[in-house]
């Protein structure tokens, strides 16, 4: 596959509340927008197309037609061509899909990528409700209430069914995300008290949301955009040239996966009654762009960015990823394999759990993340000699998964 480059990208404050402070979501990607170019150093007439993903404006907002408010954000912009694209929680990485394939095909040679999401204009049963479509509304979330803590606690009782499945080790997922945010700027979470032992908490301080998943199980509700700017290898080479820095240097998407099952989630497990993983299709999803960024298994992963939208996907992503077996993902917890510090952390940024989760804009959010470990910019969440970062980014209940290979 051609090459594609990571130049430059800006995420919000994921801890903002955009509909306290009265602003539309387009001030939202406004500002992660002219934030990546800022960073990149570029002008606004360099960007050619645009690509912006979002999940559910049209209930969130009562909006649609969200790739035409990327040209809004300046008067540049006006003319381009823009598209949306939604696939649930994995909305951002379909849209980084789409840019990529455009400039691989030759058809253009910089994209802007946006994922954006306003979540805090409803009460939290409404949200839930909304994020219910995700699902299929009408078989597994009408008339539900918080439907999606309810299904991803179904994949911990599935693993629990196959393997067993402790507490105590959702809870140590909990605590790494949260101390992980402590350390990122940008995390919803950052200034939080949540550690082991609150998270083993059952009581009023840690409630119940959905059979065995508790509020510390749960990613937040979270108002934020966030951008990045791909470009061919091309007019990667020349903006190299023009700034004295090596091509080398620059981070690029060295593979991707993408692969969709089915929608329910009772007729995934069927699926995959007899196979090694609980969810296959995720599984390949994260094989086929190590296969593509000709990386043999995840030892040649440096640090892993995963949907952490429950701790029972995060326990998925864990095996799924190859760091166990199939069903001992407990080992690489209690052998602090996924630590800052450990052999191959996973989420040093917080992930969906600390760092909040914007649902359109997550999949970018991780990219931009992992090509900050890659070039060594991410500061206090740094791992260090970082070299190449994969993102597993999923849509539903597992139905759309996305993953890409970031490195230099």
């Amino acid at each position: 596959m051609a090459n594609v480059y990571i130049i430059g990208g800006h995420q919000t404050d994921f801890a903002r509340n955009w509909s306290k402070e009265r602003k539309h979501f387009v001030a939202m990607m406004r500002e992660a927008m002219l934030g990546t170019l800022e960073n990149a150093q570029l002008d606004p007439k360099d960007i050619q197309v645009a690509h912006v993903g979002n999940f559910a404006a049209e209930l969130y907002a009562k909006q649609g037609h969200i790739g035409a408010f990327f040209v809004e954000i300046d008067p540049a912009f006006s003319g381009i061509p823009t598209g949306r694209h939604e696939a649930a929680c994995a909305s951002g990485s379909i849209a980084l899909l789409a840019a990529s394939a455009e400039i691989e095909a030759g058809r253009y040679d910089v994209a802007a990528v946006v994922g954006v999401e306003q979540m805090k204009s409803v009460d939290s049963k409404t949200g839930g409700d909304f994020l219910g479509t995700a699902a299929w509304y009408e078989l597994e979330a009408k008339g539900v209430d918080f439907p999606f803590p309810k299904l991803f606690g179904k994949l911990g009782d599935e693993y629990d069914k196959r393997y067993g499945l402790k507490d105590e080790h959702l809870a140590a997922i909990s605590a790494i995300n949260y101390a992980n945010a402590k350390l990122n700027p940008n995390a919803q979470t950052r200034s939080w008290f949540m550690n082991y032992e609150h998270a083993m908490s059952r009581d009023e301080y840690n409630g119940a949301v959905g059979g065995r998943v508790r509020i510390s199980d749960c990613s937040q509700v979270t108002d934020g955009a966030a951008a990045v700017i791909l470009a061919s290898e091309k007019f990667a080479a020349e903006y190299a040239k023009k700034r004295g820095i090596a091509l080398e240097s620059i981070p690029r998407i060295k593979g991707w996966g993408h692969n969709t099952a089915r929608l329910r989630f009772e007729d995934k497990v069927a699926e995959s009654k007899n196979a090694e993983y609980v969810l296959p299709h995720v599984r390949t999803t994260i094989t086929d762009a190590m296969r593509r960024a000709g990386i043999p298994d995840v030892s040649g992963i440096d640090a892993i960015e995963t949907h952490d939208c429950f701790t029972t996907s995060e326990y998925m992503a864990i095996d799924h990823f190859g760091l166990t077996k199939p069903g001992e993902s407990w080992k690489a917890i209690e052998e602090g394999v996924i630590a800052l510090g450990g052999k191959c952390p996973i989420n040093p940024s917080g992930g969906l759990i600390g760092a909040g989760h914007p649902v359109g804009a997550t999949g970018v959010r991780q990219v931009l993340d992992a090509a900050k470990q890659v070039t060594d910019t991410a500061g206090d969440y740094q791992v260090e000699g970082a070299k190449n970062v994969q993102t597993l980014n999923i849509g539903g209940s597992g139905t759309t998964s996305v993953s890409f290979v970031v490195g230099v």
